[in-house]
């Protein structure tokens, strides 16, 4: 089963993580490797004074250009693991999270964990017709 933990929080500071965070992570990475747990994908985003946003609203397209101040959490980061269960995704998020308690003193967020479908499948049960081009 593949999940998604997303990081939110406020706007972080620039600059990268400490030091020590980045070896602390690097190193549960590696044990839950040791523990079957694959991950698939993970990084940091940049501040969103680096981002855009394009919406959707009343039928018209709209880009606006960050930073976004009247958002109060963003995403910061991801990560995606292969493991074999929702609770096993929930205890190493947990475990992340309680890293950042210890190297970021004061450091407030949240992790959303989502599941990604399966290969080849549809999310909630929508299938699609390929799309035949004519010849």
């Amino acid at each position: 089963m593949r999940f998604m933990s997303m990081v939110k929080s406020a706007e972080p500071a620039e600059g990268p993580p400490p030091k020590a965070l980045m070896e602390a992570i690097d190193q549960l990475v590696q044990e839950a490797a040791k523990a079957g747990c694959v991950m698939v994908g993970a990084g940091g985003l940049l501040p969103t004074s680096a981002g855009a946003r394009v919406r959707l609203a009343g039928g018209k397209l709209t880009v606006t250009d960050g930073p976004f101040a009247e958002a109060k959490e963003v995403v910061g980061g991801y990560a995606i693991f292969d493991v074999k269960s929702k609770k096993d995704m929930i205890e190493w998020t947990l475990r992340f999270m309680d890293l950042q308690k210890k190297h970021m003193p004061g450091w407030e967020g949240e992790a959303e964990i989502r599941q990604l479908p399966e290969m080849g499948a549809e999310p909630c049960g929508h299938t699609h017709e390929p799309q035949v081009a004519a010849v």
